[in-house]
């Protein structure tokens, strides 16, 4: 332990035992805590903030906890023959000086294309940094070792832009704000905007549809809302198009309307059938639901379920808070959870269902008894916890207003989380350990709102390029960050 971790723990339990000594009137007791110890005056006086008033009863009731639900973590072996975690990983933190002091609400480096004003030519197509805050601003930065900013979007979001998703290259990007619009952006340019959801648009994500054929690309848009519902777009865009002409989003085909708030979206292809499918996370569930994704109906219909708890209790309750899929397999997906008081993270290999939908079965079936059902149901909690390969605490702190999210690193060695602490812990995916940590970036205590982590084709000496492993983050503490190796 470092001595400054050793100092603030000093602190920690010094501010402890002080309120414990003010909640019971132990004047005397302590004043000669206080001076014998040489602390502050005030030490121990409740802030305000219930989220740091620890006392020794909420630590107990926390250790308790914790003894429980330790029991139910999952970690791999420690194989020296299999590689783990990749050295050298990022470490070193550059701090990106924005134009404007707000929280970071969402940050990573995308292809930009800024639309040429000439007819017939295609503009130019760079990657940059992009991110979003809480002054409803979008800015753009180089890529280059100054991360000169190039660009303030101010004035076109009427609300911050909570997620964001790019395609072709950067030509268009679709971005979902907290008023409960989905903007489809070309450059600095807004073509067209939609308001279906009520509020808080959380998640936009897209998939482009390499089957359809014919003189344009189709692309499927999914966006999760807090009005407890996910709406399904489908853009047919082009493939031959005038750098003037202007594209609709268009009237949603389809939707999904779920008894709680959705937490985290992704397209995921099927393994076997190639069919497109959409997973969606709730919360307080712990299942992964599997949709099919379709324009022939108006709701899209749930094809099947994932249990991420299938032998759970009440010490274990947490939702699928962010899922990401390796960029190695397409069938194994990381998970941050919400789980309280520290985030967990899951690596489950995903259980494709049928394409029939649920409760369809065939006129010959057998009579099902009550005893078959109970057979069935134990084997696909058994298949189901088999296909947790790994569930790991992080010991990166959340409340129930976090945000958690999780990244792979592109090797797929490992995944990043994020936390309230300040600090980003990258986790090896082999042994579920926390084998790095991001810090002496964002401020000690300060709420990590989101990181991106991937390789980057960074400007170098004599034009030439070089690949670089980044993880960028954004924090409440104003502070946008590169961390490279």
């Amino acid at each position: 332990m470092s001595m400054a971790s050793s100092t603030s723990i000093d602190a920690l339990a010094s501010a402890i035992v002080a309120r414990f000594l003010r909640t019971y009137s132990y004047t005397e007791t302590l004043q000669a805590f206080i001076r014998e110890a040489d602390l502050p005056p005030d030490v121990g006086q409740a802030s305000g903030d219930d989220t740091h008033n620890l006392t020794i009863q909420s630590l107990l009731e926390e250790k308790k906890t914790f003894d429980h639900t330790v029991n139910f973590e999952r970690y791999g072996k420690d194989d020296k023959e299999n590689e783990g975690w990749s050295v050298p990983a990022p470490s070193k933190p550059t701090v990106i000086q924005t134009p404007t002091s707000s929280n970071i609400l969402s940050a990573s480096v995308e292809l930009w294309n800024e639309p040429s004003h000439d007819k017939g030519s295609p503009g130019s197509v760079q990657p940059l940094i992009l991110s979003t805050g809480a002054d409803r601003q979008a800015h753009l930065f180089e890529t280059a070792s100054d991360h000169a900013s190039l660009a303030s979007l101010s004035g076109l979001y009427g609300s911050p832009v909570l997620s964001y998703v790019s395609i072709i290259h950067g030509r268009y990007i679709l971005m979902g704000n907290m008023s409960g619009k989905l903007l489809l952006q070309q450059g600095n340019r807004v073509l067209d905007s939609r308001k279906d959801h009520a509020k808080y648009v959380v998640k936009v994500v897209a998939h482009e549809d390499k089957s359809s054929s014919g003189s344009s690309r189709r692309f499927w848009v999914a966006t999760a809302g807090w009005d407890a519902t996910v709406y399904l777009y489908r853009l047919d865009i082009p493939a031959e198009e005038e750098p003037n002409s202007s594209l609709v989003i268009g009237e949603p085909v389809a939707h999904i309307k779920l008894t709680t708030n959705p937490e985290s979206l992704l397209f995921v292809p099927h393994v076997d059938t190639g069919e497109l499918l959409l997973l969606v996370s709730r919360r307080d569930s712990t299942h992964i639901y599997y949709y099919e994704v379709a324009s022939s109906t108006s709701e899209s219909r749930l094809l099947g379920k994932q249990n991420l708890a299938p032998h759970s209790n009440a010490w274990v309750a947490f939702s699928p808070a962010y899922m990401a899929l390796s960029p190695h397999d397409p069938g194994l997906l990381a998970v941050a959870t919400s789980t309280l008081p520290h985030l967990k993270v899951m690596i489950v290999r995903l259980l494709f269902p049928s394409t029939e939908p649920l409760g369809d079965t065939e006129s010959g079936d057998a009579a099902v008894t009550q005893a078959s059902q109970a057979l069935a149901s134990l084997a696909l909690q058994n298949r189901e916890d088999a296909a947790i390969l790994l569930q790991a605490n992080t010991f990166a702190p959340q409340t129930a207003y976090s945000t958690p999210q999780i990244v792979w690193r592109p090797d797929g060695s490992g995944v990043w989380v994020n936390g309230d602490d300040g600090l980003v812990r990258g986790i090896e995916t082999k042994t579920g350990k926390v084998v790095a940590t991001l810090k002496n970036g964002h401020e000690f205590g300060s709420k990590v709102r989101t990181i991106w982590a991937g390789y980057v084709d960074v400007p170098g000496e004599d034009e030439n390029q070089t690949q670089q492993e980044w993880v960028i983050s954004g924090g409440f503490d104003k502070r946008l960050i590169v961390w490279k190796v």
